[in-house]
């Protein structure tokens, strides 16, 4: 097996492990976090009914133009943009999922964006 297909393989495992302890409600929608190299993206997924209730990305239109999606700062802004549109749709309570990764660099300043922004985990 090459390194690749290993290091992908055990990212998956690590995330169906999350997956199984956390499920996403209406009242308490699932925050799936997935990053690139390049850029970031954030959903809040609503997991009984099987539908996406709102998703923001560094590759959003509202996304400033001056910040980057491959580094914190950026990672952060997106949080807080989540965090605002979760607000007008009367969300204040997810469930966080870091999609297999490490709770470090982008994926916690995401976290720590979206907690500024007003957000209960």
């Amino acid at each position: 097996m090459g390194r690749i297909v290993k290091k992908r393989k055990d990212l998956n495992r690590r995330h169906q492990r999350v997956r199984r302890k956390i499920k996403g409600t209406a009242e308490r929608p699932r925050f799936a976090v997935y990053r690139s190299l390049r850029h970031i993206y954030a959903q809040l997924i609503d997991d009984v009914a099987g539908t996406t209730i709102l998703s923001v990305s560094s590759q959003s239109k509202d996304f400033p133009t001056d910040k980057s999606g491959g580094n914190a700062e950026g990672a952060k802004v997106i949080g807080t943009m989540l965090a605002e549109k979760a607000k007008e749709k009367s969300i204040t309570s997810v469930v966080f999922d870091r999609g297999g990764r490490q709770f470090h660099g982008r994926v916690k300043s995401l976290a720590d964006g979206a907690r500024e922004g007003g957000l209960q985990f």
